[in-house]
């Protein structure tokens, strides 16, 4: 009984602070930190510097909390640290605000002309960071290269619903859409603009080693897995009019350094070298919320995080032996023990900040008795599973805690270490036993995601890109597809909710915790916030002047 009142509290905290994320209350905070010192949202001093303007020039180093992003290259990656710098050098046609609305960037304005075709109209001027001019031309380019591409883009996933792009004239481009599709516009928010005339010159090598985009920074120099070195674009349209100051960003450089240590990068904050640092360990705020020189920032968490169980191999390919390791694993002490208690508990396949999660679900539980008995229905007992867990970098920790969490049940789980694009083709040919990683949902809305992560794996498209399970239901798939093109939102919910709860007794996963995006800074950055998906946006942001 007490765990699960610990349980609603945590509901009732998440549910409250996503209330107050949308009236414009806060950043986004399931569990407040103390009182004193920086608090989180603290925003004085920037609101006295936005009187006098943005304080110009300065070097920002970010500490990036992987030890190496991608690529440059805004069609080839679906990482987020990847995304954080890429974001920074290229601009989309619209884009996510950190109160996660989507604005327009690009495009000055747009019109249906049918529920299945848009035009956008560009902003005329723009320039690439090698001065050539931003047309429609170059819309069609960036977009076919990731719908058309014989070794499909990772991003594709993001317009698969797009039937063509076409430039009507040099500043207007209309797409067609294969259907009605809801989400069209938050999906349009992760696909960047590049010069079609220069990557076609230099080709795609080339261009993800020393990309040229229409952002506010543009390349320098740097290493994947080193650091990015990048330098402000005097001739920047200013971006989103909706995201002031607009014009060209304040400081001079930005340096993004790969510091997978989560010590390294807290030292380099308070020593100095580090301006913003990644990913703030939940259990290290504590230390440094009474530092008047930092402030700590967070936001609702966008990464829920599973253990996939391979559906197609015994045990796991008896649902009961699924849910049973549903109810022997603590999530909430894994909250607790791994993200100090800042995130929530998942209820099912989706995070409940996404728009469309059902609310009928409640977690598992940790409940070993019922394990035993479950797995006891399927023909085992503990000590006859013996499993891997394989899990890389930041995801290793949780791996062996939950390792660890079997084994008292007399589960046999031990932990494996791969690097991702290793094990990632094994999983997909169903030949690992578990791995345990996040998927993001940065877009709030099942499209992408459930397609991404339920949905039965189909060769040469995006649908089953993350599902590592094996998992294949041909009900939960005629629904994931059926949610994509409903238009109205209460049928919409319906459908997903069907989905859901099918995955949800299904167990193709170990349903763990969204975690909180938790970050700091220098008290000298000035018009700073975390973005729920977990990027930073550097063109707003200043240092405070002496």
């Amino acid at each position: 009984m007490k765990q699960m009142n610990k349980v609603k509290q945590r509901y009732f905290l998440f549910w409250l602070t996503l209330l107050l994320v949308a009236l414009g209350f806060l950043t986004g905070c399931a569990k407040p930190f103390p009182d004193g010192g920086a608090e989180m949202g603290d925003t004085t001093a920037e609101t006295a510097s936005k009187e006098t303007g943005p304080h110009q020039g300065g070097v920002m180093l970010v500490a990036m909390a992987a030890d190496s992003i991608v690529t440059l290259d805004p069609a080839a990656h679906s990482d987020r640290a990847t995304e954080t710098v890429i974001r920074n050098i290229f601009d989309g046609l619209v884009t996510r605000a950190a109160d996660n609305r989507i604005i327009l960037e690009l495009a000055e304005d747009y019109r249906w002309l049918d529920d299945r075709s848009v035009e956008f109209s560009l902003k005329r001027g723009v320039k690439f960071h090698n001065g050539d001019e931003l047309t429609a031309e170059d819309v069609v380019f960036s977009f076919e290269r990731i719908l058309f591409q014989k070794v499909g883009s990772p991003r594709q996933a993001f317009v698969s619903q797009v039937e063509s792009v076409e430039a009507i004239d040099d500043y207007t481009v209309r797409f067609n859409l294969k259907s009605h599709w809801p989400v069209f516009f938050q999906m349009l928010a992760h696909i960047q603009i590049t010069p079609g005339d220069y990557l076609l010159q230099v080709g795609d090598e080339a261009f993800a080693r020393h990309p040229v985009g229409s952002g506010p920074f543009k390349f320098i120099e740097g290493e994947l897995d080193e650091q990015i070195v990048l330098e402000r674009f005097d001739d920047y349209y200013g971006g989103a009019d909706e995201l002031p100051p607009v014009g060209p960003p304040a400081l001079d450089k930005v340096i993004f350094r790969m510091m997978p240590d989560p010590l390294r990068r807290i030292s380099a904050l308070q020593s100095g070298e580090a301006q913003i640092i990644q990913d703030l360990s939940p259990r290290a705020a504590p230390q440094l919320i009474d530092n008047p020189d930092i402030i700590i920032k967070s936001a609702v968490g966008t990464r829920p995080k599973f253990m996939d169980l391979n559906v197609t191999r015994p045990p796991f390919d008896d649902a009961r032996a699924r849910r049973a390791l549903n109810y022997a694993v603590d999530a909430d002490a894994l909250l607790d023990k791994i993200a100090a208690g800042y995130g929530i508990i998942l209820p099912g396949p989706l995070s409940p900040a996404n728009f469309y999660a059902d609310p009928s679900l409640e977690p598992y539980g940790y409940r070993p008795k019922k394990a035993r008995a479950l797995l006891a229905e399927a023909g085992y007992a503990p000590e006859d599973i013996a499993f891997t867990i394989d899990a890389y970098g930041p995801y290793l920790d949780i791996a062996t805690a939950v390792a660890g969490q079997l084994q008292q049940l007399g589960i046999v789980a031990t932990v494996r270490s791969w690097e991702y694009n290793k094990v990632k083709p094994r999983l997909l040919d169903c030949e690992r036993q578990a791995f345990l990683r996040d998927w993001g949902d940065s877009a709030f809305d099942p499209v992408g995601y459930l397609e991404a992560k339920w949905h039965t794996r189909v060769e040469g498209t995006p649908a089953g890109r993350g599902n590592f399970s094996c998992y294949s239901n041909a009900k939960v798939d005629a629904l994931i597809e059926a949610g994509a093109s409903e238009a109205a939102p209460r049928e919409r919910q319906l459908i997903y909710n069907k989905a859901q709860r099918l995955i949800y007794q299904d167990a193709p996963a170990v349903f763990l915790y969204v975690p909180q995006e938790i970050d700091a800074a220098s008290a000298d950055v000035q018009n700073w916030n975390p973005s729920p998906d977990g990027r930073i946006n550097l063109h707003d942001v200043w240092l405070a002047g002496e």
